[in-house]
């Protein structure tokens, strides 16, 4: 267990950063306060002006970590789903049935986020919101293929084949692993963004909710595959 653990570590593409901001006090302060403004005002209106006017210091000193808004959104992107990684690591190790294993995986993505006592300056309850609101916009961009060549989403995409792992797991003939996989994750998002404010176009309700929508869809349509084949 030691071992599959040293591998999973809150890690983010050295690419994604000027300066790794967790090598200093002020680098934790961007990242700190730049997790409350995005949340409380979102990404479109986030600047690094507003920023270091929040932090009290110059705009100059935020652009020594990162070259620009769009590379901090995917650093904070990156970092939550390697913490959420690390969960679904850590807690399925030791479960044997394939089964209960994606459904505590399906706990783990759904789960109500409390924050991470080990990471103080990053507000990972704030962090979720900023990722069920704002995840879809680090990649739907023009650059997100040449980005993607340059790993920057290699966290979320290990995410990802863990999933697809699993289901091969309750059956290795299933054709669509990967996009039952993703579907899975992004949905835990885009259900959570529903039912906080399209409330007349889900049935979800709670993060309760979702993971047993998520397990019912997972569940059903393997044994649907299994029955047409």
């Amino acid at each position: 267990m030691d071992r599959l653990l040293s591998t999973i570590k809150i890690q983010v593409n050295e690419n994604l950063y000027n300066k790794n901001p967790e090598t200093s006090e002020l680098g934790k302060k961007i990242i700190e306060n730049s997790i409350k403004l995005i949340h409380e005002i979102g990404v479109e209106a986030f600047t690094f002006k507003k920023l270091g006017k929040e932090i009290q210091s110059n705009e100059s000193s935020i652009y020594r970590y990162f070259e620009n808004k769009h590379k901090l959104l995917l650093y904070l992107t990156s970092w939550y789903w390697s913490w959420i990684e690390y969960q679904l690591v850590f807690s399925t190790f030791n479960v044997i049935n394939p089964t209960e294993k994606i459904e505590k995986s399906i706990e783990i993505l759904t789960q109500t986020i409390s924050q991470d006592s080990n990471y103080g300056h990053i507000n990972e309850v704030l962090l979720n919101q900023i990722i069920i609101n704002e995840f879809s916009k680090s990649y739907l961009t023009k650059e997100v293929d040449s980005e993607n060549k340059e790993g920057y989403f290699s966290v979320f995409k290990r995410l990802v084949k863990r999933l697809e792992e699993i289901i091969l797991e309750i059956d290795s003939s299933y054709p669509y692993p990967l996009s039952l996989a993703s579907t899975v994750i992004e949905g835990a998002l885009y259900q959570s963004f529903l039912k906080d404010h399209f409330t007349s176009i889900t049935d979800c309700d709670s993060s309760h909710k979702i993971k047993e929508f998520l397990i019912h869809l997972v569940n059903t349509t393997l044994k649907n595959s299994k029955n047409v084949r």
